[in-house]
């Protein structure tokens, strides 16, 4: 798969979570270009599990999966530094709209790997 398509489909969603996080009053998102390599890098692993045929539900579990790896565990805000989130939680247990959340970053993955020609 191209490269360049993977990484142009993990700078949309990225941007798409980033624009759904400042229309529900959260500013802590960075834009793509100021984002941190282990975010960069999570919106990769991201894009790889649609590939990999992840809808919305799946694709929380395997976020779910990196951020225990790495340390994270449930906070009430989210706190890189601290390690702290609060979608820490199973995707039955996430409120309506981080739900669909994930359904956007999954849409906009698909959407950018069809325009690319990698997905039917």
């Amino acid at each position: 798969m191209s490269n360049v398509i993977i990484e142009a489909a993990a700078r949309a969603a990225h941007e798409a979570n980033r624009a759904w996080c400042i229309a529900h009053g959260d500013i802590s998102q960075p834009a793509w270009e100021d984002a941190p390599e282990w975010q960069k890098s999570s919106a990769m692993n991201g894009v790889q599990g649609v590939i990999d045929g992840n809808g919305p539900r799946e694709s929380h579990a395997c976020w779910l999966a990196e951020k225990e790896a790495t340390g994270w565990k449930f906070g009430p805000v989210k706190d890189p530094e601290a390690k702290e989130h609060p979608c820490f939680v199973p995707y039955d247990e996430l409120p309506p709209e981080q739900k669909a959340k994930d359904g956007i970053f999954v849409a906009t993955v698909r959407s950018v790997l069809v325009a690319g020609g990698l997905l039917a």
